[in-house]
């Protein structure tokens, strides 16, 4: 599945947030990603992600599609991250 991934986290638990989605998929802005995980990459992230933040403060909302070829990408502006390499 392709997946995007936004999260919006209090400043203490950023880095560790960002360490567990690098480990999965590709950073394309300061809080988005995106790449294929299977099934259970996916619940990999999302449990790992789960239980490093707060849920009562933080938030992370991912996207799902069977393909990469299903979305349409447009950028604005300075096109930052890309599709270098997952950690």
């Amino acid at each position: 599945m392709f997946v995007i991934l936004v999260y919006d986290t209090a400043a203490e638990r950023n880095p560790k947030v960002l360490k567990t989605c690098r480990k999965y998929l590709h950073w394309t802005q300061r809080s988005v990603f995106h790449g294929e995980l299977t099934a259970a990459q996916y619940r990999a992230l999302t449990h790992t992600l789960n239980s490093v933040i707060d849920p009562s403060y933080d938030s992370i909302v991912t996207y799902t599609a069977r393909s990469p070829d299903m979305i349409e990408r447009a950028t604005l502006g300075a096109t930052l991250g890309g599709p270098g390499e997952i950690l």
